[in-house]
């Protein structure tokens, strides 16, 4: 019988003559035995002939677009199975040479992400075709603002293998202020010409590019240049106006509390000499007992004075304060975080640290008691600090509280996605006695 030749998805057809060399009528039953009878049949599977006459079969071929039916030769026996003399069966084989088809299903993940400087993404290959192949990853962008590099960049696949390849982006420069940049790319999947093989063939089952995107983030957000500039004229403010006009006051305190001084003693002096002249028909002894006296009464009352404000200086009792309160979340999830101010005490605020070390995303809010102070998104910053010149007070046993809802945990400097959220915040103070009503 002769060789046959069949493309996957497609059909081919044979002959074969069944002839009755018997001398009884016989009927023959027809079956296909290897590798190819899954999809290979006869018509008809059975014939009926006299003796000395002949049929011939159609033998059909047709082999599923698949990577499960390998390229290349394939023996195929057809059993022709006598029903009166089954010891008489005959087995005709053939060749059928299946042809071998190309074809590569690509896929990358995700699709956007976002960083300062880089990102890694994910590209996953499957063979789809009947024959082995090599398989070369690419990357291209139209500009030169980023870097791709694969690992690793070639692979050779088996029929219905898949593999995957790790591909880190990385920008060529930082974007130190301003708005988010976009850089797309795409990364492109093909098989490497052979000699012999043409444009066609080296093109067929090549998928599409698949295309992905970078946004780089700036590496310090938009308010805090305006902040910086803010601080900046508040400083030029305070050289160029108000620290000149302190320290003119400040002068002409001192200029006028030194006049006063110099006045104090021609004073005192004058005093002693009226007491001295009324004092010329007394004693000299009782003269001066009375001036020891008098001494004493304003000793005394000048130290009675200076006791009760020390007094009332000690009750406010500051002292320098810090806490730290950590918020950890889920993905999804919503989760509160407290610090409340002891009793008796009052918590004058003057700063506070947000720290987002992972580059999670979600929103933060920050609440003084019954006081929202703040409300951001956790993808704009990963270490953010406020500071008041005036402290806020906070009053006894109210908190300081922190809101994180988890929209998507981000990743770390291990490069390993975290499985939650996670937030610390710092805020410092003066903690001091609170006040008291006097009954």
């Amino acid at each position: 019988m002769p060789t046959v030749t069949v493309s996957p998805g497609a059909e081919a057809t044979t002959t074969l003559t069944v002839r009755n060399d018997g001398d009884i009528v016989e009927a023959y039953t027809l079956d296909v035995v290897g590798d190819c009878a899954a999809w290979t049949t006869v018509e008809p599977a059975r014939v009926s002939l006299y003796p000395g006459t002949s049929e011939t079969v159609t033998v059909r071929f047709a082999p599923p677009r698949s990577h499960e039916v390998r390229a290349g030769e394939m023996p195929l026996g057809i059993r022709v199975l006598p029903a009166e003399h089954p010891e008489s069966v005959a087995v005709p084989e053939m060749t059928v040479v299946v042809e071998p088809f190309r074809e590569l299903r690509a896929t990358l993940e995700p699709g956007r992400r976002r960083g300062w400087l880089g990102a890694r993404f994910r590209t996953a290959v499957q063979n789809r075709g009947n024959a082995p192949t090599d398989v070369v990853l690419s990357g291209r962008q139209q500009g030169e603002e980023l870097r791709l590099a694969f690992t690793p960049e070639r692979r050779r696949l088996e029929p219905g293998e898949s593999a995957e390849a790790g591909l880190k982006v990385r920008a060529r420069k930082l974007i130190w202020f301003g708005a988010p940049a976009a850089w797309p790319f795409e990364v492109v999947v093909a098989e490497p010409e052979t000699e012999g093989a043409g444009v066609e063939d080296a093109r067929a089952g090549r998928p599409e590019p698949l295309q992905g995107e970078f946004a780089q983030l700036p590496l310090f957000p938009k308010w805090l240049l305006i902040l910086l500039a803010a601080i900046l004229a508040l400083l030029l403010a305070w050289f160029a106006l108000v620290r000149p006009a302190v320290r003119s006051t400040a002068k002409e305190a001192g200029a006028k509390a030194a006049q006063e001084e110099n006045r104090q003693p021609r004073q005192g002096g004058s005093a002693s000499g009226g007491t001295a002249d009324g004092g010329q028909g007394q004693p000299e002894g009782q003269g001066g007992q009375d001036a020891s006296a008098g001494a004493s009464g304003s000793g005394g009352g000048s130290g009675g004075s200076g006791s009760t404000g020390g007094t009332g200086g000690a009750g406010a009792n500051p002292e320098q304060s810090s806490e730290t309160i950590d918020v950890q979340t889920g993905a999804g999830a919503r989760k509160t975080g407290t610090y409340v101010v002891p009793e008796g005490k009052t918590f004058g605020v003057t700063d506070i640290v947000v720290a987002n070390f992972q580059g999670d995303e979600g929103l933060l809010t920050i609440s003084f008691g019954k006081r929202k102070i703040t409300t951001i998104a956790l993808e704009t910053f990963r270490n953010q600090d406020y500071h008041w010149v005036t402290p806020i007070q906070i009053p006894e046993k109210a908190a300081v509280t922190v809101s994180v809802t988890c929209s998507k945990p981000g990743t770390p400097a291990t490069g390993t996605q975290a499985s939650g959220c996670h937030q610390v915040l710092n805020v410092s103070g003066v903690l001091s006695d609170a006040a008291r009503e006097e009954r």
